[in-house]
């Protein structure tokens, strides 16, 4: 009985010594423990949606979870209806120092929001605005455009290809652009008609514009350039060739060639780190490509042949290498020189000031 009452004093003993010496290290170091650290993310759509916005809730979530902060979510969150400046400010109530708005869209309607807390970190996505407390992030998923592009260079029969897309942002006009400059290495006569439906959700115009490069120009390959993959479900429906956005769909005929997707876990957990770490004012554009793992090509269908794989490799491997896809001499659709050779088009150009489409393009009006 003495000998436990001994081990009770000594355990006692050093609980006390262990409160004081952390007293200790809190009064030295100044150092106090702090709760963990609150992310917000604005998105256009739902959580659980399949397209654009499920792929990027996916990819911030694991995210978050892996760097051990809180993530805060404000959805269905529409661009351009005012919806967006109060759900910055519930956001920052909240405690949230970083904030990232998913769409392009958002940052013009909330300039004056986003100079009202100068102590907040936005990130935007590909959005030409600046600010000392803003970066604008995404991937460089126009080099998996080119590498679809090469694939429907090579699989159309008529050298029609259409493409459906949602508004001519720089973002939307780099895609296209860049698609068509990998049409046009493998297949030089091909050209590609593009379709707006003037809205990143537009279920209605999509299906019908579809349509109509299909059953009125006649393409033989589709793509586009949209949150959902409603164009894909026309083609599949009228037997034509698609390439996809954001994943790879499943129960899709071989018809489906493969899909242009981007890992968005490792672009979210890349501009966590950098705010975490107290760098967030360090790049003003943030973007990560196929060298990074970002950008790809997702799996191939049985309908694409051997020697396509092969020209996809090639190009890949010359991305790897260096090689920029917005370089060497290039046209665009109405004869002007744009780049050329041994040049190559800036960032912050292809970010900005891409409002051009290179020899190719060509756009359907109905």
């Amino acid at each position: 009985m003495k000998l436990n009452r001994q081990k009770r004093l000594a355990l006692l003993v050093m609980l006390v010594l262990l409160i004081i010496g952390l007293t200790a290290v809190l009064l030295f170091t100044g150092k106090t423990f702090s709760k963990k650290e609150k992310i917000g993310f604005i998105m256009t759509g739902s959580i659980g949606e399949e397209g654009w916005n499920g792929m990027h809730y996916e990819g911030v979530s694991v995210a978050c979870n892996n760097l051990d902060v809180d993530l805060l979510v404000k959805e269905k969150i529409k661009e351009f209806q005012g919806e967006c400046g109060p759900a910055i400010e519930e956001l920052v109530n909240r405690g949230c120092k970083m904030v990232i708005l998913s769409s392009y869209g958002y940052a013009e309607e909330v300039k004056d929001i986003i100079e009202k807390y100068p102590e907040v970190s936005f990130y935007i996505n590909s959005f030409d605005y600046h600010a000392e407390n803003v970066t604008s992030y995404f991937s460089r998923m126009y080099q998996a455009r080119y590498l679809a592009g090469i694939v429907a260079g090579m699989k159309t029969e008529n050298d029609k290809i259409g493409y459906v897309a949602a508004m001519p942002t720089s973002e939307v006009n780099r895609g296209i652009s860049a698609f068509t400059l990998g049409v046009r290495r493998v297949n030089p006569d091909a050209v590609v008609t593009v379709a707006w439906s003037n809205a990143w959700d537009d279920e209605e115009k999509e299906r019908r514009q579809a349509d109509h490069l299909i059953e009125d120009v006649g393409v033989d390959v589709i793509t586009y350039h949209q949150n959902q993959a409603y164009v894909i479900e026309e083609a599949e429906k009228l037997g034509v060739y698609s390439i996809g956005y954001h994943r790879m769909l499943e129960n899709c005929s071989e018809k489906y060639l493969t899909a242009v997707v981007g890992d968005w876990q490792l672009t979210y957990e890349a501009i966590i780190r950098q705010y975490l770490r107290g760098n967030s004012a360090e790049y003003k554009i943030y973007w990560v490509g196929i060298d990074e793992n970002a950008v790809k090509l997702a799996d191939f269908s049985t309908a694409v042949s051997e020697d396509i794989k092969t020209e996809v490799s090639k190009a890949t491997n010359e991305i790897l290498a260096g090689h920029d896809v917005f370089s060497g001499v290039i046209y665009d659709n109405e004869g002007n020189l744009r780049c050329k050779e041994n040049q190559a088009i800036r960032d912050e150009v292809l970010l900005e000031q891409f409002d051009w489409y290179v020899e190719g393009v060509e756009f359907y009006e109905k």
